[in-house]
């Protein structure tokens, strides 16, 4: 829902009830069903997705012709291909709901007139962003640092909810290994 949206970034910056009515004509919400893509690969990403509620994933072949994901969405996180949607040029990415999902959408000409009318949401797409890229270093030093075992045991601490919603073999990508590994992981009950 819009007001999950407009909830999350009360928490960073203060919004006025015409800023409110500014972010709600500017956004879509779409019930999205589970295996439904919002992008494929070879089409220009034009939009950005706030999960109100499920699950979505990020992911893109490999050489191998597996898939790699590269990020998981749930409540209240952002999810988009920012390559395709900042250059307009083709993605090369999956974003694909893992759960019946609810998502709010904007439109990337919508999101650039939104930060001419209420500059103060260029800081909070600075914070959300920041927080995000400090999360992707964490998570690509973890796969350079920690064993498969120390990086699965890890992720379980941070996030034992999440592992319940999602697919092993999803996780199994996420974290960079085999399938086969995480049900042996999985098998040695660590």
């Amino acid at each position: 829902m819009q007001s999950s949206l407009i909830d999350h970034i009360n928490k960073f910056i203060e919004l006025t009830d015409a800023d409110i009515g500014l972010i709600n004509s500017a956004v879509v919400v779409k019930s999205i069903k589970k295996k439904t893509f919002l992008l494929q690969p070879d089409h220009i990403c034009h939009e950005i997705y706030f999960v109100s509620k499920g699950c979505l994933r990020l992911y893109f072949i490999n050489k191998k012709l597996n898939e790699q994901i590269t990020q998981f969405a749930i409540e209240n996180w952002w999810i988009t291909d920012y390559h395709s949607l900042e250059n307009n040029v083709p993605s090369n990415y999956y974003i694909q709901a893992v759960e019946n999902s609810e998502v709010v959408c904007i439109n990337k000409n919508k999101l650039d007139d939104l930060f001419e009318k209420v500059p103060r949401l260029e800081r909070y797409f600075r914070i959300v962003q920041q927080r995000a890229f400090s999360a992707a270093q964490k998570r690509i030093e973890y796969i350079y640092s920690f064993t498969d075992e120390e990086r699965y045991r890890h992720f379980r601490s941070l996030f034992p909810g999440f592992i319940q919603r999602i697919p092993q073999y999803m996780l199994a990508s996420y974290l960079g290994f085999t399938p086969q590994f995480m049900s042996k992981i999985r098998a040695k009950k660590i």
